[in-house]
């Protein structure tokens, strides 16, 4: 059973519910499935000896996450393959897909935790009452220890860009 942690965030106001553990800088990542396409599956060591920014978003379809993943896809050419940059939220990887390519979106890598919610619960940040992921960000350094986290407090804030890509630059 999971970890449950009220208190800490809500949508709109309204108080939810966020299971997994609380994690901290200096924790190991966690490791994950997830879903690139309905059949290809990655996990952390898809990723391995790159710095990772793991932008995770409740839903690619929404205002906030669409103006986040855009972000940090202009920001990628910015830096080199040393560096990985995923957006994580629970739709299915074919309207992932299809977002990626209205959006022009081609540096960042979109994955799916719509199959069992492991990245959700592993990171601490699947919402119990919506079964999605909740907005944060986890920068993870080339040997997958935890540099930056920003879970945010209300959902439907941006997260704080600036704070994450300066993380992210320290360890480039």
């Amino acid at each position: 059973m999971a970890q449950e942690r009220t208190g800490v965030a809500t949508l709109k106001g309204n108080p939810i519910t966020l299971l997994g553990p609380e994690l901290k800088v200096g924790d190991k990542a966690p490791d994950f499935q997830l879903n690139k396409s309905l059949v290809e599956v990655v996990s952390l060591q898809d990723f391995a000896g790159k710095v990772k920014l793991i932008s995770v978003v409740p839903s690619i379809d929404t205002g906030v996450c669409d103006a986040q993943t855009r972000r940090f896809n202009e920001e990628a050419s910015k830096f080199g393959d040393n560096v990985a940059i995923l957006t994580v939220s629970v739709d299915l990887p074919m309207a992932q897909a299809r977002w990626c390519g209205a959006a022009g979106v081609d540096k960042v890598v979109l994955l799916s935790d719509y199959k069992n919610n492991n990245f959700g619960e592993a990171y601490g940040v699947l919402i119990k009452e919506l079964h999605l992921d909740f907005r944060s960000i986890f920068v993870v350094d080339s040997n997958d220890t935890i540099q930056y986290i920003e879970v945010l407090g209300e959902m439907t804030e941006h997260p704080n860009y600036e704070n994450a890509l300066n993380a992210l630059k320290k360890l480039v």
